[in-house]
């Protein structure tokens, strides 16, 4: 195996393993990753359409229906009619997406904690910048570019 498939094995194993230890910590909340991205991305971005969403989401290509759909069935996010214009429909977190969304910022800190007792903040800061090189220009990277940037600029 040479170190570019390697590389490759060690980042899906990451993954996989990044993702169950996610989805036990948010089971008590009753939200998958996936859905916790959304009400994360909802909580700093509101009022989004779900285009608008579905660009800055790195969990699912395309449109995010389904992820919202199930979101809204639990009360957690609210369709309303947008303000500039009749034809869209904006997202919004409910109270209880509000809750939500604050303890998944809880697990996330939890999550990052524990990822910071296994690894240096510069070999993180590496690893990070390597993987940024691959996914650049990807839909994935272009959507978590999106979010940072309008995070430093808000």
């Amino acid at each position: 195996m040479n170190t570019f498939e390697e590389l490759r094995y060690l980042v899906l194993a990451a993954q996989r393993d990044g993702n169950r230890i996610l989805a036990s910590l948010l089971k008590p909340l009753g939200v998958t990753p996936a859905q916790s991205e959304v009400l994360t991305v909802l909580a700093q971005f509101e009022p989004l359409s779900l285009q608008a969403l579905g660009q800055r989401l790195v969990c699912e290509n395309g449109s995010p229906s389904r992820l919202v759909d199930g979101l809204v069935a639990a009360e957690m996010i609210e369709r309303t009619e947008a303000a500039d214009d009749r034809r869209r429909v904006d997202l919004r977190l409910t109270a209880h997406g509000r809750e939500t969304a604050a303890a998944v910022a809880g697990v996330s800190i939890d999550l990052a904690e524990l990822v910071g007792s296994l690894i240096t903040e510069t070999d993180a800061r590496a690893v990070c910048d390597g993987l940024w090189s691959f996914v650049a220009e990807m839909p994935a990277g272009q959507a978590l570019a999106t979010r940072l940037f309008e995070a430093q600029h808000s």
